[in-house]
C-alpha cells in the first residue's frame, strides 16, 4: 500500500458497503442504503457519510488514495430484472434458436417438468438473424460468408433500434475470420452500438455456451459502459490518481475498460470477492477451507474455499442463462433481511424469495412496508437493538414488526407472534443450510471439515445457528463482516483470464507441441497486458486449466495444474491429474482409458500490496463492555431469556463471552447462542467455538493459540 488510503465499495441490494483502509493498518466500515435508480448516488452518500464520522473530505480521501475499488450489482440486477440493452444476434444461418433449443432441455432441476416456463430470451427472435457461412470442425471453410446477408441484418437492427450486437458463428474459434469481418461490418454500418464478437471474448468449444455468452455480454454492455463512465467521471472530479478499478466475477481486479467491454465478468462481482477475505481471516490459525455465507437484505450467498482456493465455475447456468467464462463459484437464493414471510396454499409458513429490500423495507423500518420479514422476526426474537441498525442511524419499530407478523401469519395460523417469528427464524435458517449442502455436500465435501465464516450485515445473527445445523464446529466473525466483500476487494489482485480451444488428444509429440505452445502464446499476451498495466515481472503469477474428458464422454471437467513446460513425457502428469480429479468429482476414474483435452486457459494474476491488517488493542475483560440485559427467544415456546448484550466497540483482543449472548457492533448484531463461546482476536476477529474457547480449542488441536500481531 503506497499511498494513504485504499477504498473499497460493495453495491448491494440493500445496502452499499464502504471500507477504508490506512496505511497505519485502521479500518472502518461504513454503509449507505442503495439507491437502484441511481447507483453512482449511493457511493456520494457513502463518501458524505465517510465524510461526516472522519472528517476527511471525498477529495482528500480518492486524490491519497493508491486505489479505488468498486463491486457491483449493475449487471447483476439488470440481468434479474430484464433492464438491459435491445440486443441483436447475427448467428450462423440456420442456428439463429440454438439459445432456445437449449441443448435439448431445460436446466438442472427442472429439466422433467413441463409447467416450468422457458427462459425470457435477451435477444427476442425478431433480433436474431442469421448469415450464409459456414466452417467445419476441422476450421476449414464449407461456406464462405455472405456480407451483404451481415449488412441486411444491420440493417434490421438499425430499423429496430438495437443498442448492442453479438456474433457468434459455428466453429468460429478455430476460424474465427468470419466473424471477425462481420464485426467490421458492423462497426461501419452501426458505429455507436456495442459489439460483442463470440470467439474472442469466449474463444472455446462448444457454441451454445459461446453464444449465450456473448448475448448476455451484449446484453449488460451498454448498462456497464453507461456506469462506468458515471463512476470514472466522479472519482476524476474528486483528484484521482489512479483508475477506478473494478472487481470481477473470477475474482480479480480489472480496469474499466475491460468490464465495459467483458461485461459478462461484472455480474457477480460483490459476492465473488468473499472467499479472498475469507482467507485473509483465516490466515493467523492457517485456516484454508472455509465456507463464506453472506446474507445481506436481499439474498443469502455462500463461496467455498479448499486448499486455500475458491471453487470455480465454468459453463453453467445462472439466472437461467448459460455463461462459459470462469466465475467464482456463489450459491445465492433469496433469504435475506428483506425477506418476506407467507403462507402457501398448504397453510405452511415460507420465506421468501420476494423481498422488501430497502424501498419499502422491513415492517420494522417504517418507512410504508407491511409484510413480515426476517428483520421483523429478530427483531421480535429480541436478537436486534429496537434503538436501531447501523448505529442507530436505521431506527427499528418493534410495534410495527409485531403487527406484521401477527396480520400475516400468527393470526392465520393460529400461533403466538414469538412463535410465528421464531418459526420464520427457523425457515430462514434451514434455506440458507440447504444452500450451504448444495456447495458442500453436493460437491463431495463435508461441511464438518470446513470453518464457517461470516459475511453480511444480517449474517452474524443466525451464524451460530447455521453452524450448530451444519454440524461446523468453529466460526470467525470478522468486526468487518457487515462489509466483508468490500474488504476483499481492497486485499485482491487483478486477474484476467486468457482461453484458447484446443481439440487434442493426451498422445504424441505434436499433441504436447500444441499444447505448450497454446499456454506460452496466452500467458505472452497475459504478461504484456499486466506489464503495460504497471505490473513487474516478480508480482505476475500465472495459473493454467484444462477442460478434459475421457474420449467418447459428452461433458468435460477442468482440471487446474501449476504451469510447466508440456513435453511428450509431461503428457503423463496432466492424465494423473484429470485422473484425480474425475475421481473426486464421481468417485470413479478409468486410468485405462484415453483421455482428450477441449479447451485450455491461463489465468495471470498480478499482485496488489495489501494494506496492514486491522489491529484491537488488549481487553480488560468483558464486564466492561456489558451494557445490560433483554429478554431472547432460543425455541419455538416463544419464552424468553434473559440474556447479555455487550458493546462491541468495548471489547478488546482476549475478551471471552459465553452464550447466550449479544455482541453489538455499529453494522452487525452477533447472537451467541446457549453453548457457544466467543474471543476477540488482535486481528479484530470473533472465534467462536463450541463449548470452548478459540486458545482451548487450539490447545485440544495440536496447535498454539495465536499470538498477538502489531501491524
Amino acid at each position: 500500500m503506497q499511498n494513504q488510503y485504499r477504498l473499497g465499495i460493495d453495491a448491494g441490494g440493500t445496502f452499499t458497503d464502504f471500507i477504508l483502509a490506512d496505511r497505519k493498518g485502521e479500518v472502518r466500515i461504513f454503509k449507505a442504503l442503495s439507491t437502484p435508480n441511481d447507483p453512482t448516488a449511493a457511493i456520494r452518500n457513502g463518501l458524505a457519510l465517510i465524510e461526516e464520522e472522519t472528517g476527511l473530505s471525498p477529495e482528500q480521501i480518492v486524490s491519497n488514495a493508491d486505489l479505488c475499488i468498486n463491486g457491483t450489482t449493475v449487471g447483476l440486477n439488470a440481468l434479474i430484472t430484464h433492464n438491459g440493452a435491445k440486443t441483436g444476434l447475427i448467428a450462423t444461418k440456420g442456428h439463429e434458436d440454438s439459445i432456445e433449443i437449449r441443448l435439448g432441455h431445460k436446466e438442472d432441476g427442472y429439466r422433467y417438468d413441463p409447467e416450468y416456463p422457458p427462459a425470457t430470451m435477451l435477444a427476442p427472435r425478431y433480433l436474431r438473424r442469421g448469415v450464409s457461412e459456414r466452417v467445419l470442425s476441422t476450421g476449414k471453410v464449407h461456406t464462405p460468408l455472405n456480407e451483404e446477408d451481415v449488412r441486411d441484418a444491420c440493417r434490421h437492427f438499425l430499423r429496430e433500434g438495437v443498442e448492442s450486437v453479438a456474433i457468434s458463428f459455428v466453429w468460429s474459434v478455430l476460424h474465427p475470420e468470419h466473424e471477425l469481418r462481420a464485426g467490421e461490418i458492423v462497426r461501419e454500418m452501426m458505429p455507436d452500438v456495442r459489439l460483442t464478437v463470440g470467439s474472442q471474448l469466449y474463444p472455446q468449444v462448444r457454441e451454445y455456451t459461446r453464444t449465450s455468452t456473448a448475448i448476455v455480454n451484449a446484453y449488460l454492455a451498454p448498462i456497464l459502459q453507461r456506469y462506468v463512465e458515471a463512476v470514472d467521471a466522479f472519482f476524476q472530479s474528486l483528484g484521482a490518481r489512479h483508475p477506478v478499478r473494478y472487481f470481477q466475477s473470477n475474482g480479480g481486479l480489472a480496469l474499466g475498460k475491460v468490464v465495459t467491454d467483458q461485461s459478462v465478468y461484472a455480474i457477480n462481482s460483490g459476492p465473488a470477492s468473499a472467499p479472498q477475505a475469507a482467507l485473509w481471516l483465516g490466515e493467523p490459525w492457517g485456516l484454508k477451507d472455509i465456507i463464506t455465507v453472506d446474507m445481506g437484505g436481499t439474498s443469502f450467498d455462500i463461496t467455498l474455499t479448499r486448499d486455500g482456493r475458491a471453487n470455480v465455475s465454468k459453463n453453467i447456468d445462472f439466472l437461467r442463462y448459460r455463461i462459459g467464462i470462469p466465475m467464482i463459484q456463489v450459491e445465492t437464493l433469496g433469504a435475506g433481511g428483506g425477506s418476506i414471510g407467507w403462507i402457501d396454499s398448504m397453510g405452511l409458513m415460507q420465506m421468501g424469495p420476494q423481498s422488501a429490500g430497502s424501498e419499502p423495507g422491513p415492517a420494522s423500518y417504517n418507512q410504508g412496508g407491511e409484510k413480515p420479514t426476517t428483520t421483523d422476526a429478530n427483531l421480535v426474537l429480541g436478537y436486534l437493538n429496537a434503538d436501531g441498525l447501523v448505529g442507530g442511524r436505521l431506527p427499528l419499530s418493534l410495534e410495527k414488526a409485531h403487527q406484521a407478523i401477527k396480520t400475516h401469519l400468527a393470526d392465520p395460523l393460529g400461533i403466538s407472534v414469538e412463535t410465528a417469528a421464531y418459526g420464520m427464524f427457523t425457515i430462514v435458517n434451514n434455506n440458507m443450510v440447504n444452500a450451504i449442502r448444495r456447495v458442500s455436500v453436493e460437491r463431495g465435501y463435508d461441511p464438518r471439515d470446513f470453518v464457517l465464516n461470516c459475511a453480511g450485515g444480517a449474517t452474524a445473527t443466525h451464524i451460530t445457528a447455521l453452524a450448530r445445523e451444519m454440524g461446523i464446529r468453529k466460526v470467525l466473525i470478522s468486526k468487518l463482516a457487515s462489509g466483508l466483500c468490500a474488504f476483499g476487494q481492497i486485499i485482491s489482485d487483478v486477474k484476467y483470464n486468457y482461453m484458447a480451444p484446443a481439440p487434442v488428444r493426451l498422445e504424441g509429440a505434436a499433441s504436447a507441441a500444441h499444447l505448450n505452445g497454446l499456454f506460452h502464446q496466452l500467458e505472452e499476451r497475459g504478461t504484456g497486458d499486466l506489464t503495460s498495466d504497471g505490473f513487474t515481472e516478480d508480482k505476475i503469477s500465472i495459473r493454467r486449466s484444462l477442460d478434459m474428458r475421457y474420449v467418447g464422454q459428452v461433458h468435460e471437467c477442468t482440471v487446474d495444474v501449476e504451469p510447466f513446460e508440456v513435453t511428450e513425457a509431461a503428457l503423463e502428469q496432466l492424465k494423473a491429474a484429470f485422473h484425480a480429479r474425475h475421481e473426486e468429482l464421481y468417485t470413479y476414474s478409468e486410468p485405462k482409458s484415453a483421455v482428450e483435452v477441449v479447451n485450455v486457459e491461463s489465468a495471470v494474476t498480478g499482485f496488489v500490496d495489501k494494506p496492514a491488517r486491522m489491529t484491537v488493542a488488549a481487553g480488560s475483560g468483558s464486564q466492561a463492555a456489558l451494557k445490560g440485559t433483554r429478554e431472547l427467544i432460543f425455541s419455538a415456546s416463544g419464552i424468553g431469556q434473559e440474556t447479555p448484550i455487550y458493546d462491541g466497540a468495548l471489547l478488546g483482543a482476549g475478551d471471552v463471552i459465553s452464550g447466550p449472548a449479544v455482541i453489538q457492533e455499529v453494522t452487525t448484531t452477533i447472537v451467541i447462542e446457549p453453548g457457544w463461546v466467543a474471543e476477540l482476536d488482535a486481528s479484530g476477529v470473533y472465534v467462536v467455538t463450541l463449548g470452548t474457547t478459540a486458545k482451548a480449542d487450539a490447545s485440544d488441536s495440536g496447535q498454539a493459540a495465536r499470538p498477538v500481531e502489531v501491524a
